[in-house]
């Protein structure tokens, strides 16, 4: 996995803004902080979507090369988030995991209220958990 070091600034009565200083024309936005990393995960993919894999995969810039980029705004209020991403390459695998027996029978319950099988449910969860969408 891979993050990208992304900008998050509010002006008064607006929503959170995201911008990611090495990533030209990438951005988000958020009514709650809470939405501003799952927001951001969404952007990435868009911006990554149909670039190729050598080139998604270049060096996102370092911490304080960020830092260095955006002083200004860091002086104004803003703060850095680490934004993940994980990049769908469309190659399903089959992975062997061990769970209670009652953990099993619950996630096969919330898959079949969404209408998804157990494996689409687990992963959804865990990309939920990793890019913070709680």
């Amino acid at each position: 996995m891979q993050y990208f070091y992304a900008i998050v600034h509010k002006d008064e009565d607006s929503a959170w803004g995201v911008s990611f200083p090495d990533l030209p024309g990438c951005f988000s936005a958020a009514d709650d902080i809470q939405d501003v990393l799952p927001n951001a995960c969404e952007a990435l993919s868009l911006w990554f979507e149909g670039m190729p894999e050598s080139e998604a995969s270049a060096h996102p810039m370092r911490l304080d090369q960020v830092q260095a980029s955006t002083a200004a705004d860091l002086a104004a209020g803003a703060f850095i988030v680490a934004v993940p991403y994980i990049r769908n390459n469309g190659k399903v695998v089959r992975a062997n995991i061990s769970l209670d027996r009652g953990m099993l029978d619950a996630i096969d319950r919330a898959a079949t209220e969404r209408s998804l099988t157990r494996s689409a449910f687990i992963a959804q969860s865990v990309l939920n958990e990793i890019q913070g969408a709680h």
